[in-house]
């Protein structure tokens, strides 16, 4: 039987959102990542899953981003 999460309440976003300015956050955050590198993500912390490799974190990244550009057909 699959496990079904639901989406926190504090990430809902309500209402109408600008898509430029939007999509210019999401650049600078990939930008940002980029720029911090590999090592600062090995064996951090995920709030939910515990620590992980910079594989799986990097792993994780891809997977919710590629969910979230498919769920609004971007």
């Amino acid at each position: 039987m699959q496990e079904i999460f639901h989406t926190a309440p504090q990430f809902i976003i309500a209402g109408d959102r600008d898509f430029e300015l939007e999509k210019s956050r999401l650049i600078s955050y990939i930008l940002k990542t980029q720029e911090l590198g590999e090592n600062e993500f090995e064996g951090k912390e995920s709030l939910s899953l515990g620590k992980l490799t910079t594989k799986e974190w990097n792993n994780m990244f891809a997977k919710h981003l590629d969910h979230h550009l498919s769920q609004f057909n971007v």
